[in-house]
C-alpha cells in the first residue's frame, strides 16, 4: 500500500467518506481528492498529555550506491535548523499530529496537542520561530500557525491545505479546491486578502525572491511542474516526468527544484535546475523517496522514504542526504509513519 501524497485536493462538500489509496479524505465537510497517508484503523487511546516520542537510535547512515547496505551509527550530521512534520502517533490518518525535531536528529517532539482532528502539510515559517499547517480541528480545513515556544495559535481564517510563507515573509500561498478542480491562493501574511493565482493546480511553493510560484498542474493531461509570476504573467512548464505527484522544492539560491515521481512503491526524487534542464535521480534506489524539501541553505533535501521498513504501511520516517545523494542519513525511528517534511531555520 502506497501511503504518501497522491494529488492534494481539498474540497467544501459536506457529505464526506474516505476512499484508501487513491481516494478522498472528508472530514468536517471538507473534502480533499488526494492519496494521503492511508493506515489500518488500529486502536489507539486518546490521549491529555504530550506521549514521549522515541528519537532516532541509533541515526543510521547509507551509502548513496547500495542503500541496503549495513548501515553505521552516525553521532554528526552537520545540517542545522529544524523540520518539522506529519508524525501519525496514533497510526489513525483522521488524527494526524505535527511535530517537529532539529536537523542533528535531536529534540524531536510533538506541536500540535489536539487528539482528535487532523493536522498536516506543515511548513517553517521563514524566522523558525512558528509552523503553518492546515487542521480541521475547527470543521473545514483551515490553515492554522503555532509558535514552538509558547503553543499559541493564530490565522484559521484561511480554508485551505499546503501552506507555505514566503521568503520575504509578505505573503502565504495555499490550495484550495470544490472537489472538481484544484487552486492555488495566496494572501497576506495575516490572512486577509485573499486572492486565486491559478486554476487546476496544488502543492505551491515559493522562489527564493518571493516573485513567482512552483506549483503542480495538469499539462497535456498529465502533472507536471510549472512557474506563474504573483501577477498572473510568465507561466512556463518546467518539467516532462512520469507519475509526477506534486510536492516540491526550490532552493534558496534558486538554482535547483526537488520533487518526486514513480509508481507506488518505486517513487524517487529528482533534481533539476530552476529551468528545467538536468533533470536526474538524486535519491539512491529503492527507498520509494518522496515528499522532499531543501534545507535553508539549499545543501541538503529532507524527504519521507522506507529504507529501514520498505513496503511496510508504518515504515516511512524522515531522512536527509545532500543534494548529490549522499551522506543519506535517517532522522525518525517510531513505530507510526513520520511524513510530509518541511525545513526551517
Amino acid at each position: 500500500m502506497d501511503q504518501f501524497l497522491n494529488r492534494p485536493a481539498a474540497s467544501f462538500a459536506a457529505a464526506g467518506c474516505i476512499l484508501l489509496l487513491c481516494g478522498a479524505v472528508a472530514i468536517g465537510g471538507f473534502i480533499f481528492v488526494a492519496g494521503f497517508y492511508t493506515s489500518s484503523p488500529l486502536a489507539a487511546s486518546p490521549t491529555s498529555s504530550l506521549p514521549t516520542l522515541v528519537g532516532p537510535t541509533p541515526t543510521r547512515s547509507f551509502s548513496s550506491e547500495n542503500p541496503a547496505a549495513a548501515p553505521s551509527p552516525t553521532t554528526n550530521i552537520g545540517p542545522q535548523g529544524k523540520i518539522a512534520y506529519v508524525c501519525q502517533i496514533f497510526k489513525d490518518q483522521l488524527r494526524d499530529q505535527i511535530c517537529v525535531i532539529n536537523a542533528d536528529g535531536t529534540g524531536q517532539r510533538r506541536l500540535t496537542v489536539n487528539d482528535h482532528a487532523r493536522h498536516f502539510y506543515p511548513s517553517m515559517a521563514p524566522d523558525g520561530k512558528t509552523v503553518l499547517y492546515s487542521s480541521d480541528m475547527n470543521g473545514n480545513f483551515k490553515i492554522f500557525e503555532q509558535n514552538l515556544a509558547d503553543q499559541s495559535i493564530s490565522l484559521g481564517n484561511i480554508i485551505g491545505i499546503a501552506p507555505e510563507v514566503s521568503p520575504n515573509n509578505q505573503y502565504i500561498a495555499y490550495t484550495q479546491g470544490d472537489g472538481k478542480e484544484d487552486t492555488i491562493w495566496i494572501a497576506d501574511r495575516d490572512g486577509n486578502n485573499q486572492r486565486l493565482i491559478y486554476k487546476d493546480a496544488w502543492d505551491p511553493t515559493w522562489s527564493p525572491d518571493s516573485a513567482s510560484l512552483l506549483f503542480a498542474t495538469n499539462i497535456q493531461n498529465k502533472p507536471q511542474l510549472a512557474i506563474i509570476n504573483l501577477d498572473g504573467t510568465g507561466f512556463r512548464s518546467v518539467t516532462d516526468l512520469p507519475d509526477l505527484r506534486g510536492r516540491s522544492a526550490w532552493s534558496s539560491d534558486g538554482l535547483h527544484i526537488v520533487t518526486y515521481s514513480g509508481k507506488p512503491w518505486e517513487r524517487e526524487l529528482f533534481l533539476l535546475n530552476a529551468d528545467g534542464s538536468d533533470v536526474h535521480q538524486v535519491s539512491p534506489t529503492g527507498g520509494n523517496s518522496q515528499g522532499p524539501g531543501f534545507s535553508p541553505d539549499g545543501q541538503w533535501i529532507v524527504f519521507t522514504a522506507y529504507f529501514d521498513h520498505h513496503r511496510v504501511n508504518n515504515g516511512c520516517e524522515i531522512y536527509i542526504m545532500r543534494i548529490d545523494g549522499s551522506a543519506l542519513t535517517r532522522l525518525t525511528d517510531n513505530d507510526y509513519c513520520d511524513w510530509q517534511p518541511r525545513w526551517g531555520p
